[in-house]
């Protein structure tokens, strides 16, 4: 089951307040971005964060899930969680604080 552009489209409204959160379709999911970062990744019409000590002690009890076959376990949260817009931006504003930079693409070989 492919995530619904209203389920991307609502997690984006709820963050708007931060600066710089975008979401790119990725295989038919969808990966969440703090400018370069990514932070979270959509998937089934769930969010799996990505699992930072800071984002651990913002949620207390996170439950580890995995996206898809073969990811590596994040935080799933509760679509309930959605709601409350200014704990998802701090959630996300403290996973982006500790996920380090994507590493720079290496150039083509013409």
């Amino acid at each position: 089951m492919a995530t619904r552009q209203d389920t991307v489209d609502f997690l984006l409204e709820q963050l708007g307040s931060l600066q710089g959160v975008s979401a790119r379709k990725m295989f038919g999911e969808f990966a969440l971005y703090v400018g370069p970062k990514v932070v979270a990744l959509i998937c089934d019409d769930q969010l799996f964060v990505k699992p930072t000590n800071a984002g651990r002690a913002l949620i207390c009890d996170p439950v580890d899930d995995f996206a898809y076959p073969g990811a590596k376990a994040s935080f799933l949260i509760a679509g309930d969680l959605w709601d409350d817009g200014d704990w998802l931006c701090e959630l996300i504003r403290k996973t982006e604080s500790e996920v380090p930079l994507p590493k720079p693409k290496k150039p083509k070989k013409k």
